[in-house]
């Protein structure tokens, strides 16, 4: 599928699919602003739509700009992040609220590139927003955009485990020219993926471009790399971390020593995990062992 023609039949088969299968998400309206799209963008790394959308709306009505958010302490960010994993993104959104801020008027800025020196900002997220915010033409690739591209032109059941040139540049070939269209073109791309061609058990009679998979054609063949597993969490330092977070998130203050090990009898992992928070920046020591969460306003 790499002739001109093929492409075109691939964007209008999703682009005509999206047209009616498109879940109804506040960042996706007229209305959504640029910083709401970027704030999106962060929390749907890694956690599903489902999860982040009720914490989306929190913050948008306690944060409705990135000024309001960076006159915050970065302490109240990770408090609001609750539990949608990988509290390090509620650092890096302060962070980039405060760039925001001081070094764009608090205005979200408008390309890719300026997208690009906010701090926490990869390459996915700034070209996201650059064309979710912007219609700025570029090139979004996410694990379901890799996933759908690896199947339906390459064959393959999974993309590579981490994006190759020659993944990236198929990808850029597949963008439509027309800034809008490209601009529909990629969240449909990443809706596709997300709801039919999933990982573990795609749809495949309910794909808009099953006639043209390269992957179904060959008869659906199995992933011939290593195998791939699902991440544990029960017993891991991610669950520890997390309850270490979630006791200093819900205190109204600092909290103690005798707090902290009351998280569990697991000394070594406990103060491993407690450790590693603290490199983070996650989690603020305090004199007498006291804890909490950074530059919080508490009384210290």
């Amino acid at each position: 599928m790499t002739s001109g023609a093929a492409a075109e039949r691939l964007h209008e088969g999703v682009l005509e699919w999206y047209s009616t299968a498109a879940r109804d998400l506040p960042w996706r309206t007229a209305e959504a602003t640029p910083w709401g799209i970027f704030v999106s963008e962060v929390m749907l790394q890694q956690t599903p739509v489902a999860r982040v959308l009720p914490v989306w709306q929190e913050w948008m009505q306690r944060w409705p700009t990135a000024a309001e958010l960076a006159a915050e302490a970065p302490g109240e960010a990770v408090r609001a992040w609750g539990r949608l994993g990988y509290p390090r993104r509620a650092l890096r959104l302060h962070a980039a609220a405060v760039a925001i801020t001081e070094r764009f008027g608090g205005s979200v800025p408008g390309t890719e590139a300026e997208l690009s020196t906010l701090p926490g900002v990869g390459t996915y997220t700034a070209a996201a927003v650059a064309t979710f915010a912007f219609g700025e033409r570029t090139t979004v690739v996410d694990t379901n955009v890799r996933r759908v591209l690896a199947r339906a032109v390459t064959g393959d059941a999974y993309a590579a485990p981490s994006p190759t040139r020659t993944e990236l540049t198929t990808a850029a070939g597949l963008v439509p020219l027309d800034p809008a269209r490209a601009r529909t073109w990629s969240v449909a791309v990443m809706e596709l993926g997300a709801l039919v061609c999933t990982s573990r058990s795609p749809r495949c009679d309910a794909c808009p471009v099953r006639e043209l998979c390269a992957w179904r054609l060959a008869g659906s063949p199995a992933h011939a790399g290593p195998p791939r597993r699902g991440q544990s969490w029960e017993g891991t330092d991610r669950q520890m971390r997390g309850a270490l977070l979630r006791l200093l998130r819900e205190s109204d203050g600092p909290v103690s020593r005798p707090q902290i090990e009351a998280v569990s009898p697991l000394a070594l992992q406990r103060e491993r995990c407690l450790d590693s928070l603290v490199a983070d920046g996650l989690v603020e020591p305090l004199a007498r062992g006291r804890y909490r969460l950074p530059g919080s306003r508490e009384a210290s």
